[in-house]
């Protein structure tokens, strides 16, 4: 069977590790030649090796995306060396919580520029190179995919912020949806729940051991779970567009 990305390429961000590095390994298992785009160019070699090993394609990109001139390179880089653009993952992310008034403006500013700038610097960049895709592809058809959360859905104290930048990317995404609908190229949001990544390494001590006291005990969602969701939007066929797709660990309440 041929795969069902073959002669196509997807670019995904945050892909050193969790759900980033997840989502490259599954549309690199359906055929697509994967660009991974992250700051820690260990661990994007690690990966590109293993996609290699499996007998894929694979492109290093790193890349600080909250930059808009770096952002906007590698994007163009992955047309200049992989031929073409077809997908795109927007999946870096960073997360702070605690009480707002006792956050650090560093956090939040931190939060604000790769949560929501950086989505925008690699979206501004990739979407005239989707349009063409989805104009010029066999399938006739190209998918952004920006990764959300549950906190896009439901505000608790202790993530005003995060809750800003993801009820944002919500908003965003369908927003650029309605806008590019009837030019083939599907706009979509996965909004994953409690996932076992190192998103909540990046917590301040007390904070951390808060979140950890939340979760215990509880059977957190794997990275594969979010990549497999990520491979069943962008691999349905073009009449079908999957905008949203809601993943919450089995006990996760909110």
């Amino acid at each position: 069977m041929t795969a069902r990305l073959s002669d196509t390429v997807a670019l995904v961000t945050g892909a050193s590790s969790g759900i980033g590095e997840a989502t490259a390994r599954g549309l690199a298992a359906e055929g697509a030649a994967v660009a991974v785009l992250g700051r820690r160019r260990e661990r994007l070699e690690q990966l590109a090796d293993r996609i290699r090993a499996d007998g894929g394609t694979a492109l290093v990109l790193e890349a600080d995306i909250t930059d808009r001139r770096q952002a906007a390179a590698a994007v163009g880089t992955v047309v200049d060396r992989l031929g073409r653009l077809d997908t795109v993952v927007n999946n870096a992310g960073f997360m702070g919580v605690g009480q707002f008034a006792d956050s650090p403006v560093e956090e939040w500013e931190r939060m604000i520029g790769v949560n929501v700038q950086g989505l925008l610097h690699i979206t501004h960049a990739a979407l005239p190179h989707l349009l063409r895709a989805a104009e010029d592809s066999p399938r006739r058809v190209a998918d952004l995919v920006n990764i959300s959360s549950t906190a896009g859905r439901v505000a608790r104290p202790g993530t005003a912020v995060y809750n800003l930048t993801k009820f944002g990317v919500n908003g965003f995404t369908e927003a650029l949806r309605q806008e590019v609908v009837h030019r083939r190229v599907r706009v979509s949001v996965v909004e994953p729940g409690t996932v076992d990544t190192e998103l909540s390494s990046h917590l301040r001590d007390g904070v951390r051991q808060s979140v950890e006291r939340q979760i215990e005990g509880m059977e957190l969602l794997r990275p594969e779970d979010i990549a497999d969701a990520v491979s069943y939007i962008v691999t349905r066929d073009r009449r079908v567009a999957v905008n949203e797709v809601l993943v919450r660990a089995g006990e996760q309440t909110w």
